[in-house]
């Protein structure tokens, strides 16, 4: 009996979680490629960078992700842990600014049984939420309709936090 408990049903993920991972960390060799633009990475501060999931959940659905390789947030040092959630708060804003959602999604899955995908390397998920974001088509089709380019959420991202960056 399934009771009122909601279930997050999400079947194109399936490809990420079949896929041949690297055995070399993305969220480290990202940003050391020094390719922001092909890597969809958006923004980096002294001690973390926000880039764009491309298995989104949803337009707009950008990480959060340390520069250092730590699996928990014990892990990070103070002013680590003070600059990704400094970013988190700046992405909120920029997320709301830029897709005006009706809610949000911000969270962290910490190790394998919790859901991380990517489980050596903590990051925090962002994903701008609508009324019945979840439409017939991922629930009858299994197919999850994204009608954005990611380079066109990238480039409006970017925008944002190039423009918030420059008023501090």
């Amino acid at each position: 009996m399934r009771g009122n408990m909601d279930v997050l049903y999400s079947p194109w993920r399936i490809d990420y979680i079949l896929s041949k991972k690297d055995k070399e960390c993305i969220f480290c060799l990202k940003p050391q490629a020094d390719e922001d633009e092909k890597h969809f990475i958006i923004f980096r501060s002294r001690y973390c960078y926000v880039i764009l999931n491309v298995y989104p959940y949803n337009n707009g659905h950008i990480m959060v992700v340390p520069n250092r390789h730590v699996s928990s947030l014990g892990d990070l040092e103070r002013k680590e842990l003070n600059d990704l959630f400094e970013t988190v708060q700046l992405s909120e804003k920029i997320l709301i600014k830029t897709y005006k959602p009706e809610g949000l999604n911000i969270g962290l899955n910490l190790g394998k049984s919790g859901g991380a995908g990517i489980e050596n390397h903590i990051h925090v998920h962002l994903v701008p939420r609508w009324q019945g974001d979840a439409n017939f088509m991922s629930v009858v089709g299994g197919v999850r309709v994204i009608p954005e380019s990611f380079e066109q959420a990238y480039k409006q991202i970017k925008e944002q936090f190039d423009n918030e960056w420059s008023k501090k």
